[in-house]
C-alpha cells in the first residue's frame, strides 16, 4: 500500500515504469511546465487567469534503424506542448478532467505514440496543488475519422419575423435543400434588468436571447434550442433544425465576440464565422458591419425561394 501511495504522488515517469506492460518501450517526458490559463466550475473563476502545471510522459515505439539526428522520425516535445496548446485554444473549460482526456487525445493521434500518462495541477486554488492524472492507451482511442464538419446555413430572425405568419413557410424553404439550418434571435422587445456591471449585465443579456429561442421553438415544432458545440454538432449531422442559445459557447469561447450580446445580429455574425457557416441570412433586420461570412438580407414580406 505504502508503495501504491508513494507512485500517486511521484511523478508520472515512475507511475509509467512501474505499469510498464511491454518491455523496450522508449520515454519522453514534460516535466512542470506551467500556463496561465481560464479554467474551472466554480464563479469565482471565471474572467480571471490561474497557474496550471503540466507533467506528461509518453511511452513511444523504440525507432528501428539509425536515428541519424532527424528530428522527423522522433515525436518531438513539441508535439506534446503544442497538444496542450491546442487543447486549451479550442475552447474555456470547466474540468480539468476534460482538459487531460483532450491532450491525451492528441498526443495518442501520433503514430509512435503508445500510452500517455497525463497530470495536470492548479497551482493558485490553495496552500497546496489540486489536480488530475490519467493514463490512456492508443487502443483506448477512437481514430480521428477526418470528417469534415458541415458548413450551416446560418439565419438571424428579427422579433417581427419570429412572429410572422411567413415563419413556417421560411422554414420550409430553408430546410428544403438539406443543409444544416441553425436559427439565431435577439432579446425579446422587453426591457432586460439592469445590473450597471458588466459581467452580470453580459449574462443577463445572453439569457434575454435564451428565452427568446425558446419563443422561437413554440412557434414550430422543428426548432429545437441547443447550446453547445456538441449538440449542434450531432444536430447538423443529423438534420435537426437548431435555434441557438448563445450563453455556453459565448462565455466559453477562448478568443470571444468583442460585440455587446445586445448588438444580437452582430453576435450572430461571429457565431456564423466561428461555425464557419455557408452564408448568413438576416430576416427582417440591417446587416452586421462585418461577419466573416457571405451575408444576404431578407425582407420580412419576401418568400424564400
Amino acid at each position: 500500500m505504502s508503495s501504491d501511495i508513494r507512485l500517486a504522488f511521484a511523478h508520472p515517469s515512475e507511475r509509467a515504469e512501474a505499469t510498464a506492460t511491454r518491455d523496450h518501450l522508449d520515454r519522453i517526458s514534460l516535466r512542470n511546465h506551467v500556463v496561465d490559463v481560464e479554467i474551472g466550475a466554480f464563479q469565482a473563476e471565471r474572467g480571471t487567469t490561474q497557474r496550471v502545471q503540466f507533467n506528461v510522459v509518453v511511452e513511444v515505439e523504440p525507432l528501428t534503424g539509425p536515428i541519424d539526428d532527424d528530428v522527423d522520425r522522433i515525436l518531438s516535445y513539441d508535439r506534446v506542448t503544442e497538444a496542450i496548446a491546442a487543447s486549451l485554444a479550442e475552447e474555456r473549460l470547466n474540468l480539468l478532467e476534460t482538459l487531460a482526456e483532450r491532450v491525451a487525445e492528441r498526443i495518442l493521434t501520433e503514430p509512435q505514440a503508445v500510452r500517455a500518462f497525463v497530470r495536470i495541477e492548479k497551482l493558485d486554488r490553495g496552500p497546496g496543488a489540486l489536480g488530475v492524472e490519467i493514463v490512456r492507451a492508443r487502443d483506448q482511442v477512437e481514430a480521428d475519422p477526418a470528417v469534415e464538419r458541415p458548413h450551416p446555413r446560418l439565419v438571424f430572425l428579427s422579433n417581427a419575423a419570429i412572429g410572422s405568419p411567413l415563419l413556417g413557410g421560411w422554414i420550409d424553404a430553408l430546410v428544403s435543400d438539406g443543409r444544416p439550418l441553425i436559427l439565431c434571435v435577439g432579446a425579446p422587445d422587453l426591457p432586460a434588468p439592469q445590473t450597471g456591471h458588466a459581467m452580470t449585465q453580459r449574462r443577463i443579456d445572453l439569457l434575454a436571447i435564451e428565452q427568446n429561442a425558446w419563443t422561437l421553438a413554440a412557434r414550430d415544432v422543428r426548432c429545437k434550442v441547443v447550446a453547445t458545440r456538441t449538440e449542434l454538432d450531432w444536430a447538423m449531422k443529423n438534420g435537426q433544425t437548431c435555434v441557438w442559445a448563445p450563453s455556453k459557447i459565448v462565455l466559453d469561447a477562448v478568443d470571444g465576440p468583442s460585440t455587446s450580446a445586445r448588438d444580437a445580429v452582430a453576435l450572430a455574425g461571429w457565431f456564423a464565422a466561428t461555425f464557419e457557416a455557408e452564408e448568413m441570412l438576416v430576416i427582417g433586420a440591417d446587416l452586421p458591419d462585418e461577419a466573416g461570412v457571405p451575408l444576404r438580407a431578407v425582407a420580412l414580406d419576401e418568400p424564400l425561394a
